[in-house]
């Protein structure tokens, strides 16, 4: 099977994971399913310990993103809050697996910048819609969160399209595959 739909079943399942686990009372099952997507995906990779750096950078991006979203007022969730205030352990585990898919199945974007602040712009807000009518959290106001989403994921997904030009870790270097041929 190869990359692109490894990553692509990867990022769906464990998405769906994520949100309807905390939807239903479970917030760890998302978690456990993204720790597995990850693995996979590290075990793929030319250079892991880039990838996992990318991850990882996403993750506390997204982990200070949602927590400040949070903070507003303007949406809650129904579990998996470590502290109060802060961001969802699932949640965060779900910017570790959208990390996932810069390398792989999106890598498209970096060729395109005015795509990756679209996707992000439409992608992101769209994703929260669809996780709060599977009931991953709900919206106090909608019309606030959708668009603090689309503005910080329209400025977030480019930035992490940017630096997974630099954290790339599935590409195999040219000289490295000349060497192999």
């Amino acid at each position: 099977m190869n990359k692109l739909l490894v990553n692509f079943l990867a990022f769906q399942a464990g998405w769906f994971s994520c949100v309807l686990g905390a939807a239903n009372g479970y917030p760890l099952v998302g978690p456990v399913a993204v720790f597995f997507a990850l693995s996979i995906h590290l075990k793929m990779a030319y250079k892991p310990r880039k990838e996992l750096a990318l991850v990882l950078t996403a993750a506390v991006i997204g982990a200070l993103f949602d927590s400040l979203l949070l903070q507003t007022g303007w949406l809650a969730y129904p579990n998996g809050m470590l502290w109060a205030g802060t961001a969802p352990y699932w949640i965060v585990a779900m910017w570790l697996l959208f990390a996932t898919t810069l390398n792989v199945s999106l890598r498209w974007l970096r060729e395109r910048p005015v795509a990756a602040v679209l996707l992000g712009l439409i992608g992101g807000p769209l994703s929260y819609y669809g996780g709060a009518k599977l009931g991953g959290l709900t919206f106090i106001n909608m019309p606030a969160a959708l668009t603090a989403l689309a503005i910080g994921w329209a400025l977030v997904t480019p930035l992490l399209v940017r630096l997974s030009e630099r954290l790339d870790g599935m590409q195999q270097a040219e000289d490295e595959a000349v060497q192999h041929a």
